[in-house]
């Protein structure tokens, strides 16, 4: 069983989660974790799908999701072209998800 590698909190949302893909797109900013611009998770909700992300690439919700459990001021999440505002946001199979680094300096 894939879920059995995961810690126990994890392994639940392994286990619960609806299997629906999802495309993400990733800023240059988070792919040291994922290696590629574009990749695949599923969940039910948006937060499920970051879980996933997590599931696959340790530690890369942590830079998406403060611990508040709120985007991160610097972080943008799109689903098909609109911005989400809530992490409970339902998704559907062949969504696409883009998540977007603000910039800022001088």
């Amino acid at each position: 069983d894939i879920c059995r590698k995961f810690t126990p909190s994890k392994r639940s949302i392994c286990n619960t989660q609806r299997w629906i893909k999802m495309k993400v797109l990733v800023p240059s900013a988070l792919r040291s974790y994922t290696e590629s611009s574009q990749t695949e998770a599923s969940g039910a909700t948006l937060d499920e799908v970051l879980m996933d992300l997590d599931i696959q690439y340790p530690g890369i919700r942590f830079r998406i999701i403060d611990e508040q459990q709120k985007v991160r001021r610097h972080i943008r999440i799109f689903v098909n072209g609109v911005s989400a505002e809530l992490l409970s946001q339902t998704m559907h199979a062949n969504d696409d998800v883009v998540i977007v680094q603000a910039l800022s300096g001088g």
